[in-house]
């Protein structure tokens, strides 16, 4: 199997990774440093990229300290809900969205699309999202705004549904290239972006009851492989970092 395609890794990768796996996602500048240099990356290219984040709006800094801005923390709350996912038992419903909302501007627009794929629901046509009602969850502001909420059943085969409306064998392939690739690293700064990866790609899993999931899902298994290297890159910050 090739390996998966992984993005560089990069000062403001570094930081912003490390910042949204602590829990508060605040660390001083000199933490952040030390990391940095677990990498390799200069402490002054780890302090340009601070600034240049402050400047994007990614960052709050206080007093020493850098902390996730709001936009950044939803990010975060997104991450933890796809390593630990709420789901209900399902009883075959699915939840129905009908977008409602006339003359809606273009950002309106926008904003209701990355809603609805931040909630997992599918487009099965323009104005009209659904998914299996399995998963709880706050519905935000722009979808409540915009969109009508129904429950129903399909009347034909629910998987085959859910077959057209997500790509479950392009999922499967991307999650089994990653968990080889994971799993046979060795070195730090492969084994973090490889981990980062793996988390951007949970956060594309549909979380569908496992009626309608192949039988090979990787889903768990990736889940449980990112909890391993979270375990060990806090026993690393712990030791290396946070002493």
């Amino acid at each position: 199997m090739d390996h998966p395609e992984i993005r560089p890794l990069t000062a403001r990768s570094v930081v912003l990774s490390t910042l949204l796996g602590v829990h508060p996602p605040r660390l001083p500048a000199r933490h952040l440093v030390r990391v940095g240099d677990l990498f390799g990356i200069a402490e002054g290219t780890i302090r340009v990229a601070l600034s240049r984040m402050v400047t994007a709006g990614d960052l709050v800094p206080s007093g020493g300290e850098y902390t996730l801005t709001e936009r950044l923390l939803a990010r975060q709350a997104r991450q933890d809900e796809s390593r630990s996912p709420q789901t209900l038992p399902w009883d075959g419903t699915w939840e129905i969205a009908v977008i409602t909302a006339e003359r809606r501007p273009a950002a309106d627009r926008a904003a209701l699309r990355q809603a609805m794929s931040a909630l997992r629901l599918a487009e099965l046509r323009e104005g009209t999202w659904l998914r299996p009602a399995n998963l709880t969850r706050t519905r935000p502001a722009p979808v409540v705004r915009q969109c009508t909420f129904l429950t129903g059943r399909p009347e034909e085969d629910p998987a085959a549904l859910a077959a057209t409306l997500w790509d479950l064998d392009a999922w499967t392939t991307r999650a089994d290239s990653l968990r080889t690739a994971l799993t046979e690293a060795t070195d730090i700064a492969d084994r973090f972006t490889l981990a980062a990866a793996v988390l951007r790609h949970l956060l594309n899993d549909p979380l569908l009851p496992p009626p309608l999931l192949p039988p090979t899902w990787p889903g768990p298994a990736l889940r449980d492989l990112y909890k391993q290297f979270e375990k060990d890159f806090a026993q690393l910050l712990t030791t290396q970092v946070l002493t």
